[in-house]
């Protein structure tokens, strides 16, 4: 099994996880800002719709990601998925600014970003 190999399968598997978690967003809100972190109240005007927001935008960040794994764009992948870390990095940040759960800040949004980092670096190495 290759390095590229094995980026390219964490790739997937991120690419996969975020649009199930845009979907979700979208589809179930509540369950969703949960999941996140931080707990919202949907009965404020403009709430659902700032969920859906992230919801659409979880799932073109997963696109994204496919679209380049399907062209063999390794390096810019690998670039991108880099650049992007800073999307968990800020939840997690979001997330303790905002006296949500530590369990969720450092346990989902951290593991990501650590996640993503290797993958980065897989997908990076010559």
């Amino acid at each position: 099994m290759t390095v590229t190999y094995i980026g390219y399968t964490l790739a997937g598997l991120i690419a996969a996880a975020i649009i199930f978690i845009g979907a979700r967003f979208i589809l179930a809100p509540r369950v969703a800002a949960a999941g996140y972190g931080v707990q919202t109240d949907l009965r404020h005007s403009g709430s659902g719709a700032y969920l859906s927001v992230k919801g659409v935008r979880d799932i073109a960040s997963g696109l994204f990601v496919i679209i380049l794994m399907a062209a063999g764009a390794t390096q810019l992948l690998g670039w991108m998925i880099l650049a992007a870390t800073v999307i968990p990095v800020a939840d997690a940040a979001i997330v303790l600014r905002n006296d949500g759960s530590k369990a969720i800040a450092w346990g989902v949004h951290g593991l990501t970003a650590g996640v993503m980092l290797v993958t980065s670096t897989l997908l990076l190495i010559p």
